[in-house]
C-alpha cells in the first residue's frame, strides 16, 4: 500500500515523471531492507556518497518505496527565483551557517518541523564525496546525529554500491554504456541510540551517535561488496584536504 507523501498529488509527482525513467536507463535499482523505511512519520535517511549522482539514485529509492525524498539545502539556494520556490514546494530543509548556540536552536527547530509535518530526510553525514581512496565511509560529520537525536527520531543507515560505475567520483560526465549499471542500495535497522536521548546536545552523545551510524553504514557496504573496510576510517584533516559539501 501506498504511503499518504505518494497518494496524494505533489510538485514531487511531475519530477518523478522526469527523474525516474532517466535513471531507470541508467541503473537496475535494487532494494533490500524495504521494511526498515517507516511508512509514515519522520526519520532521519543517512547514506555513503561515492558519485555525484547518487544523490538522486537515493531519491528514487526512496520515491519507489513509498515516501518523499527530501534534502538539506544551503539556506542561500531558498532565495534563488524558481529554484527557491521550488525547494519551499517539495519540503526541502534549509541550513545556515550559525554560531553553535544557534545551530542547536535550528536543528531543534528542524526536528520539531519533521515530527509536526511527519517528513523524512536524506543527510549524508560525511558531508561530501568520500576521500577514501577505496570509496569506503570516511569521518563522518554530526549534522544526521543531532538532528535525530533533537526530535527522538529513527536514524537510518544506507548503504549503496555500483553508482560510481554510472558516474565516477569527480567525473566529469555519465557513462551510458553498457546501460543499466547493476546498483544495490541496503536499507538497515534504525540505529539504537536510546541511551543518548537524554542527553542530545552533550558533544560527547553526539559524536558516539555520529560512530554507530558511520559504523552501520560501513558495515552495510561489507556486506554488499562481500570484504573488510579498512580498520581506520578515512579522515581528511589527516590527509591534507579540505571538506566542502552537504551538512
Amino acid at each position: 500500500m501506498r504511503s499518504p507523501e505518494k497518494s496524494r498529488p505533489s510538485w514531487f509527482w511531475p519530477l518523478a515523471l522526469v527523474i525516474v525513467p532517466i535513471i531507470g536507463l541508467l541503473a537496475k535499482l535494487r532494494i533490500t531492507g524495504s521494511e526498515n523505511l517507516p511508512r509514515e512519520g519522520a526519520y532521519i535517511l543517512s547514506p555513503n556518497h561515492v558519485s555525484e549522482i547518487d544523490p538522486l539514485v537515493v531519491a528514487v529509492g526512496v520515491w519507489r518505496l513509498g515516501r518523499a525524498p527530501r534534502f538539506m539545502a544551503k539556506e542561500s539556494l531558498f532565495r534563488v527565483p524558481v529554484l527557491g520556490a521550488a525547494l519551499r514546494a517539495t519540503g526541502m530543509i534549509p541550513v545556515s551557517r550559525t554560531s553553535s548556540r544557534d545551530s542547536a536552536t535550528q536543528t531543534m527547530a528542524q526536528a520539531t518541523a519533521l515530527v509536526e509535518d511527519g517528513r523524512g530526510v536524506i543527510v549524508y553525514p560525511e558531508g561530501t564525496l568520500t576521500r577514501d581512496p577505496q570509496l569506503w565511509p570516511m569521518r563522518g560529520k554530526s549534522g544526521a546525529a543531532r538532528l535525530a537525536l533533537a526530535g527522538g527520531l529513527p536514524l537510518i543507515p544506507v548503504a549503496h554500491w555500483g553508482v560510481q560505475d554510472v558516474m565516477g567520483r569527480y567525473a566529469r560526465g555519465i557513462s551510458f554504456w553498457p546501460p543499466r549499471k547493476p546498483v544495490h542500495m541496503v536499507i538497515g535497522e534504525p540505529i539504537d541510540l536510546s541511551d543518548l536521548q537524554d542527553r542530545p546536545t552533550e558533544p560527547a552523545a553526539i559524536a558516539e551517535a555520529t560512530d554507530r551510524l558511520m559504523k552501520a553504514i560501513t558495515g552495510l557496504l561489507e556486506e554488499i561488496r562481500g570484504e573488510n573496510a579498512p580498520d581506520a576510517r578515512w579522515d581528511p584533516s589527516s590527509h591534507g584536504q579540505t571538506e566542502t559539501g552537504r551538512l
